[in-house]
């Protein structure tokens, strides 16, 4: 056998690896709706590191329009409390001792199609990546043709079928797209 393994187990595991990032991308976006993951990109500096806000605090969303989060360490409420007025998402939270409340101000149709664009600009990576995935698998194919290891028949077989994982990859990034642009476009 060459140096070069075709293995469509993990050619699949890593095509499903990139809608799984774009999701976890997508749910930073701000689509005038509270959810709690509107904070996980953004890291406050705690005990001298850069650190998630779900590891500082308890998140939760009470309301639709409003998320809060209880700080548990009370040295640490203004470091959140900066955070979150420095990221991009334009948010102003709240203090209330150990409690922020963050509302959700609705966007205006200008900021929905920025974050809108910007949810398309994470989709085309995400095909980026499957199809980076699918010369991967082919080049280990066309490797194993050449080295003797597979004939010309199953080379094309298993040609097809890396062809149909990635048309599926990139059909799941297109609907997980279509969905989020939905999303941020509803008033």
């Amino acid at each position: 056998m060459s140096d070069v393994d075709y293995d469509e187990a993990d050619l699949k595991r890593r095509m499903d690896g990139a809608l799984e990032s774009l999701r976890k991308e997508f749910g930073g976006l701000r689509t005038g709706r509270a959810s709690a993951a509107l904070l996980d990109p953004i890291k406050v500096e705690a005990y001298g590191s850069p650190t998630p806000i779900s590891q500082v605090g308890t998140v939760s969303v009470p309301e639709p329009r409003m998320i809060s989060v209880q700080v548990w360490d009370k040295d640490l409420v203004g470091a959140v409390d900066k955070a979150i007025r420095n990221s991009a998402l334009g948010l102003n939270p709240v203090v209330e001792g150990q409690l922020l409340r963050i509302p959700i101000p609705p966007l205006n149709e200008e900021r929905r199609a920025e974050i809108a664009k910007l949810a398309g600009t994470y989709a085309e990576n995400a095909r980026v990546a499957v199809r980076n995935v699918r010369r991967d698998g082919m080049d280990a194919l066309k490797k194993m043709e050449k080295d003797g290891d597979l004939s010309e028949d199953e080379h094309k077989m298993f040609a097809d079928d890396v062809q149909k994982l990635t048309d599926a990859a990139i059909k799941g990034i297109d609907e997980s797209l279509k969905t989020k642009q939905e999303e941020i476009m509803q008033v």
